[in-house]
C-alpha cells in the first residue's frame, strides 16, 4: 500500500521559502502571484497491514512538526 503525506506550514506561520518563490516569480515577469506557501510531499511504500492510524503516528512523531505544520494523509 502507498501513502502520500502533504505537510504545510500552518496559516499565520512565516514562510520565507514561499516568499522567496513569490519574489522570484515576480522578477521573472509573473506579476499575478500574490502569495506562495511552500510545503512538502512524502510518499511512503507501506507493508500490508499498516493502518492510517500508523501513518498518523508517523506524522505526529517524525514527518511533521505539529507546532508549526499541518499535514494530511492520502492512502492509495
Amino acid at each position: 500500500m502507498k501513502a502520500r503525506v502533504h505537510v504545510m506550514l500552518k496559516n499565520g506561520v512565516l514562510d520565507p521559502q514561499g516568499e522567496a518563490v513569490r519574489h522570484a516569480l515576480g522578477a521573472l515577469g509573473f506579476d499575478g502571484v500574490n502569495g506562495v506557501r511552500q510545503g512538502k510531499v512524502i510518499e511512503l511504500d507501506l507493508a500490508e497491514g499498516t493502518t492510517e492510524a500508523d501513518v498518523t503516528a508517523m506524522c505526529e512523531k517524525l514527518l511533521a512538526n505539529t507546532v508549526i505544520e499541518s499535514y494530511s494523509v492520502e492512502l492509495g
